[in-house]
């Protein structure tokens, strides 16, 4: 492993010095992936002074891997032909996810400057919603037809493969109007014989994505068929293009960042680019947290009125007051235990809305067991603490209480939401954690209210 800050020191002492031949000499020996946490390390004027002295090819490499903010950045400082140049030796699926974060003046510039066809190409994947399979796939796809032999296709695959630089993983079958009819793996085409026809190797039950799929589904099919990549077809089952593993690995990674987001409450559809709401403009984070902070405010002043409607048992017995974090806290915690467990069990299909009763009547047993085990030691130490058996039962009573409870909301809630087309990570936001504040505090002042109405004289 580098140690990203001793490089960024030495390349700062190299830029200060202005001597470029050396810093060439030191960009060089990274990979395009280190190169990439160095610059991310550096300012803007540190970035465009390395980004000038490392070679095209690998400039072209490291462009993928970057932000996108920092690829608009570098290739806004760098000559209009250059970068042009570095655009067309990305990936087509990559150069049209750098195109698309660009204004569109400048999109359409750079699309100018770029070869015919492989602006044409480009052009086309920027027509799809880029969270689409049509706007994630590379248009270079290897194909050959039925009536070709084995030795044939690998020709083929030999001159194809290095002139276009395409990825290599499956061999496609196709007619000639571009009609997918099979495909054939490299290996094969390796252990067949040379003469044997490709339409008998060929398999014909293809999974295939359509280019209107969206990112949730294209991922579901790769984690079920663990394929290196899947065709992309139009409406007519002409071939389009694929996707890639690589392209399902940052689907995965999105949406992970997005249910982790969605489920803190932060609101990443006020935002054009989620990381801005990390490290980029301060009016845009605070426009994505603050609606759900909005919606809590209210939830609180909820939880409040219900404790203002017991005020008279609060006077009487303000003790009690001192035990309502810890009501509050463990409730919650357990609640989004519960939601959390769910989100995730519909999210990878090991949970689904059939078994929706199983799991809520399993959840709110687990919830029952952990509270009697809470509850027993809240009222042990209660009792001996406030020397108060009966205030030591009541707390304890409603901890047991207040658990199942929050863990039957939180596993109900996830089950409505996907009933109702809504995405269930929103369920571990703030509004159930107030949720179950609001139920927690009514099951308590509750039980104190009814203590004091016919216990104490």
């Amino acid at each position: 492993m580098i140690n990203i800050e001793s490089i960024v020191d030495r390349l700062r002492e190299i830029i200060d010095d202005e001597n470029y031949k050396q810093l060439k000499e030191t960009l060089d020996g990274f990979h395009a992936a280190d190169l990439v946490d160095i610059f991310n390390e550096l300012n803007p004027r540190e970035r465009l002074a390395c980004f000038k002295q490392i070679d095209e090819e690998k400039a072209a490499d490291m462009l993928e891997y970057l932000q996108p903010q920092l690829q608009v950045e570098l290739l806004g400082e760098i000559d209009e032909e250059l970068a042009s140049r570095l655009i067309a030796k990305m990936p087509h699926d990559e150069a049209a996810d750098v195109l698309g974060d660009m204004e569109e003046d400048d999109t359409e510039s750079y699309l100018d400057k770029l070869p015919h066809k492989f602006s044409s190409e480009v052009r086309e994947l920027l027509t799809y919603n880029e969270e689409s399979a049509g706007g994630i796939m590379n248009p270079l796809v290897l194909t050959v037809y039925a009536d070709m032999d084995v030795a044939g296709v690998l020709n083929t695959i030999r001159i194809k493969a290095e002139k276009d630089n395409m990825d290599l993983y499956y061999v496609y079958v196709v007619d000639k109007q571009n009609h997918l009819l099979g495909v054939v793996s490299l290996r094969t085409l390796l252990t067949s014989p040379v003469q044997q026809k490709v339409t008998d190797i060929m398999i014909k039950d293809i999974v295939k994505l359509h280019v209107d799929d969206l990112q949730d589904y294209i991922a579901d099919e790769f984690m079920k068929y663990q394929f290196n990549a899947l065709p992309v077809v139009d409406l007519y089952n002409r071939l389009k293009g694929i996707v890639t593993w690589d392209d399902v690995q940052d689907i995965v990674e999105e949406e992970t960042t997005d249910e982790i987001y969605t489920s803190s409450g932060i609101a990443t559809e006020m935002v054009e680019d989620e990381d801005d709401i990390l490290s980029g403009n301060i009016f845009h984070a605070v426009k994505a947290r603050t609606p759900w902070l909005f919606i809590t405010l209210i939830g609180e002043f909820i939880a409040v009125n219900v404790a203002h409607h017991f005020d008279g048992t609060l006077r009487t017995l303000p003790i009690i007051a001192i035990f309502m974090p810890l009501l509050a806290g463990l409730g919650g915690n357990i609640g989004t235990q519960s939601i959390t467990l769910m989100v995730r069990g519909l999210s990878t299909g090991q949970v689904t809305l059939k078994s929706a009763v199983y799991h809520i009547f399993r959840e709110a047993g687990i919830g029952l067991l952990i509270g009697i085990v809470f509850g027993a030691l809240v009222t042990l130490v209660t009792s001996q603490w406030q020397h108060s058996v009966a205030l030591g039962i009541i707390v304890g009573l409603a901890m047991v209480i207040n658990m199942t409870s929050a863990t039957i909301i939180g596993t109900c809630t996830p089950f409505v939401l996907k009933k109702l087309k809504v995405d269930p990570a929103i369920a571990s936001g703030p509004v159930i954690a107030t949720t179950i504040d609001v139920v927690g505090l009514f099951v308590y002042f509750s039980l104190v209210t009814i203590y004091l109405l016919h216990f104490v004289k």
